[in-house]
């Protein structure tokens, strides 16, 4: 996915319906983002087409079936990367520090991440 198609987070929460289900019609989509949300139908069907045009969303008949031409691990990475260059100078080390120094880490959590650290180097 290019950087002119980046995802607005309205257009993520449809996505996010395609990551956790797989493949669905629009009109599934647009329930369950009226449930969620409580977004109408013809909001949800315009964030789709605007997935469409982006080419995050392949749309396929019957029924306008939506799937997902791109994975949540590789949005994640893009915002992640946006992020490390937006707000902490493209410096992933002051992320993690910031990221640290907010939160208490379990004894189970800081050993995933020296794990992760250890299979860097």
């Amino acid at each position: 996915m290019e950087k002119e198609s980046k995802l607005f987070d309205s257009e993520l929460k449809v996505m996010s319906c395609l990551w956790e289900e797989g493949d669905l019609p629009a009109k599934r989509i647009a329930e369950k983002l009226t449930a969620e949300i409580g977004w109408n139908k013809n909001t949800t069907y315009t964030l789709i087409k605007r997935c469409i045009k982006k080419g995050a969303i392949a749309r396929t008949e019957p029924n306008f079936m939506c799937h997902a031409l791109i994975a949540k691990e590789e949005v994640q990475e893009l915002e992640t990367d946006e992020l490390i260059d937006k707000i902490y100078d493209g410096c992933a080390d002051k992320l993690f520090a910031a990221l640290l120094g907010r939160k208490k880490l379990s004894a189970e959590q800081v050993q995933k991440l020296k794990k992760i650290v250890d299979e860097l180097e």
